[in-house]
């Protein structure tokens, strides 16, 4: 399965594609707007050793770099957060006041960077502003020397606290984004996949697969057909008309045996197209000046006289059971030498009608009388009457709808 096939998947199925790339994008302005906006301060933290020569100036810098880690947990530990809880206008007790606290350290430096993410803008600030004071305190007090002396680490604040006014959730552009191209794979990956459990049948080059037969030709959907299932004069020069001319002569090309006569036409499944088939091919083989009657043995669900326009309360389930002649059902139709045979009164045992000997009389009247005999049967699958016909006539014409 080439890559061509796959796109040409995704040119039929391209409203998939775009249906889940809106239905992404729908869900993420929704949450755009329900979601609860957050906000962050930052403050930064320089923390040094003082020194009083090279020697003490390396050492320094490798103590500050050892104290920037450990700093990180001291910046969200419980004991600071407990002192920053103390100011009661906050509203916030120890632990939430913890749960809005993250820090991280400045790679290749001695700094350290704490956010606070919040709700509330105002608040947020407000626990960053209490942060810088409360956490260069503790660590005095943590860095102190014994006896009460003075602390052997420095920390000072460098930036901030800043309140960052734009939210950092939700963002709605880049959820936006993120959907709709979360959405383009889904659509992409679902086409994708209905195409590779696809069985049906959507070109000539598939049909030949199965090796039922030779392909005698393909004849375009015309949005027209069910108000016109008929090509007659005023659409002679159709597309459409061209395709049937064309699958009569190709029929007439592959026919082996000159009295090959009996031709029925079937699908696989109701709704392919078998009915108009059948009867156009009909009429192009009348207007090519044979002799054509087409015979209605759907008596299920038949078509033909709705089709055709005529009277099809008595025909061939009438002659089967003895009830009316063959001549006195046949109905000339058109300007051409065509014959139609509606199916008649709906039977109760259609399968045991159309296997009978009636019915092979039948044919072999309709042969001696007609250069082309062609019978619309019903579809292969949901029933045994296609089965039965097709025994008796001289080849079968599969339709199958791609």
């Amino acid at each position: 399965m080439g890559s061509h096939e796959y796109l040409g998947a995704l040119r039929r199925r391209w409203w998939w594609v775009v249906l889940a790339m809106a239905v992404a994008m729908a869900l993420a302005g929704t949450l755009n707007v329900t979601m609860t906006r957050r906000y962050t301060s930052n403050v930064t933290f320089f923390v040094n050793v003082p020194s009083r020569g090279v020697s003490d100036a390396y050492a320094g810098s490798l103590l500050s770099a050892q104290r920037v880690k450990s700093y990180v947990e001291v910046l969200t530990s419980n004991r600071l957060a407990r002192s920053i809880a103390a100011d009661g206008a906050l509203g916030l007790d120890a632990t939430q006041v913890q749960s809005r606290i993250s820090a991280r350290t400045v790679p290749d430096s001695v700094l350290l960077r704490a956010t606070v993410t919040d709700t509330s803008p105002a608040r947020s600030l407000r626990i960053a502003q209490s942060l810088a004071t409360a956490f260069i305190s503790l660590i005095h007090s943590l860095e102190a020397a014994p006896g009460g002396g003075t602390s052997t680490v420095n920390v000072e604040v460098v930036a901030g606290p800043e309140l960052n006014s734009t939210p950092i959730s939700p963002r709605p552009i880049r959820n936006l984004l993120l959907a709709g191209l979360l959405g383009l794979l889904a659509g992409t990956a679902i086409t994708a996949l209905r195409h590779v459990v696809d069985t049906s049948v959507r070109c000539s080059d598939a049909l030949q697969r199965f090796e039922i037969g030779p392909h005698l030709g393909s004849i375009s959907v015309d949005r027209r057909m069910r108000r016109q299932p008929l090509v007659g004069e005023a659409s002679a020069l159709s597309w459409r008309a061209e395709e049937l001319r064309r699958l009569r002569t190709n029929l007439n090309s592959v026919k082996v045996d000159a009295n090959a006569h009996i031709m029925a036409v079937t699908s696989a499944v109701p709704a392919e197209g078998k009915s108009s088939t059948a009867a156009n091919l009909a009429i192009m083989f009348a207007k090519a000046g044979r002799r054509v009657v087409i015979v209605d043995a759907s008596l299920r669900k038949p078509r033909l006289a709705d089709m055709f326009l005529i009277e099809g309360a008595l025909g061939l389930t009438n002659v089967l059971t003895g009830e009316a002649s063959l001549d006195s059902v046949l109905q000339p139709w058109g300007a051409h030498r065509l014959c139609v045979l509606p199916s008649g009164t709906s039977p109760d045992n259609p399968s045991e009608l159309l296997g009978s000997r009636e019915m092979a009389t039948v044919l072999l009247n309709l042969k001696d009388k007609f250069d082309i005999v062609i019978i619309d049967i019903p579809p292969l699958l949901p029933v045994t009457d296609a089965a039965v016909v097709a025994a008796q006539a001289d080849g079968t014409i599969l339709v199958v709808r791609h």
